[in-house]
């Protein structure tokens, strides 16, 4: 029988090689990770999503349809916005021209009828006085005759004022209070419109789609992400840098980028050196890093952007440790 001993000594051996060819490797360059500018679109009302224009691999462009929605609520909305227009607009032309003519003919017919009610009261007041003075009349009903004028004059006095105010139009305060509600339901069927106009998906940028969260029939609710992808020619490439070892790292600096899995190597100019938020440093014991270092993120954009656009996305990628400093 084989010794399992001597089967395991080997297999350690190997791992043991292949660990330190790996870690010999590392040693001599940061490693990273290749990057894109990411972008999604949402919905600003919730619905249910009638068509989808796009497929995931499509490239869009700033202007493009990318699905449609079912918002019928918002339809009601604008139905009745409408509706408030249409009436807020009536009353404010109503208080602009003033009284119609009908309405003026009533109001002269009804001031006719209060001075001859008027004068009618007037007579019977003169002669009552007389027959009073004369005392041919009990003052109970010289009272009566008395109250009748009084009656007949207020109510000639308020139609001649009614008249006058019909002649003379609607007060502008009334114009003006008209007018603010005939503006206030224009805001609101602007309002209405501008959500009517959210059934849309529009793509406000350039984009690679790559994934499509929903389908058609599906709810849509507000900031979720229905498309997400990645801008085109946007790629670049993120490394971690300790505070230990930042000092071989200049910003401008023009460097040479190997991706391992193409065995492709990419020029670049490091652009930003960033430290990273405070929990990214390190707080715990490393084989390399030291205790609480910061770290400090690398941003390397590739010369040939249209080539780095056939990368694979956040695949490994290496940049040596020496680097350089010329601009």
């Amino acid at each position: 029988m084989n010794n399992p001993t001597k089967i395991l000594l080997p297999l350690s051996m190997i791992f043991f090689c292949v660990t330190s060819c790996s870690q010999k490797k590392l040693d001599n360059a940061f490693e990273g990770k290749i990057k894109r500018e990411t972008i999604a679109f949402t919905t600003k009302m919730a619905g249910r999503i009638l068509k989808i224009y796009v497929k995931e691999g499509d490239l869009v462009h700033r202007g493009d349809t990318l699905a449609m929605l079912s918002l019928p609520e918002v339809t009601a909305k604008v139905a009745q916005a409408h509706g408030v227009v249409k009436a807020a607009s009536a009353q404010h032309t109503m208080a602009d021209n003033g009284a119609t003519k009908n309405q003026l003919k009533q109001l002269q017919a009804k001031y006719h009828a209060s001075s001859e009610q008027f004068a009618f009261a007037q007579k019977s007041f003169k002669r009552a006085s007389a027959m009073y003075a004369d005392s041919m009349m009990a003052p109970q009903a010289y009272d009566e005759a008395y109250a009748k004028f009084q009656g007949a004059k207020a109510q000639l006095d308020a139609t001649t004022a009614e008249l006058n105010e019909a002649k003379k139009g609607v007060r502008y305060e009334t114009k003006d209070a008209t007018l603010g509600q005939q503006q206030q339901a224009a805001g609101v069927l602007q309002e209405a419109e501008v959500a009517y106009s959210e059934r849309y998906i529009i793509a406000t940028n350039d984009m690679a789609v790559e994934t499509i969260t929903l389908h058609e029939g599906e709810l849509a609710t507000p900031g979720y992400a229905i498309f997400s992808g990645y801008i085109p020619n946007s790629t670049w490439f993120r490394f971690t840098v300790p505070e230990s070892q930042i000092a071989q790292v200049k910003k401008g600096s023009s460097v040479t980028v190997k991706v391992p899995y193409s065995e492709e190597a990419f020029n670049g100019k490091i652009v930003t050196i960033k430290q990273m938020p405070k929990y990214a440093d390190i707080t715990t014991a490393y084989p390399e890093y030291k205790m609480d270092e910061a770290v400090y993120e690398i941003k390397i954009i590739p010369e040939d952007t249209k080539k780095a656009e056939g990368l694979l996305y956040n695949a490994a990628v290496l940049l040596p440790r020496s680097v350089g400093t010329s601009k």
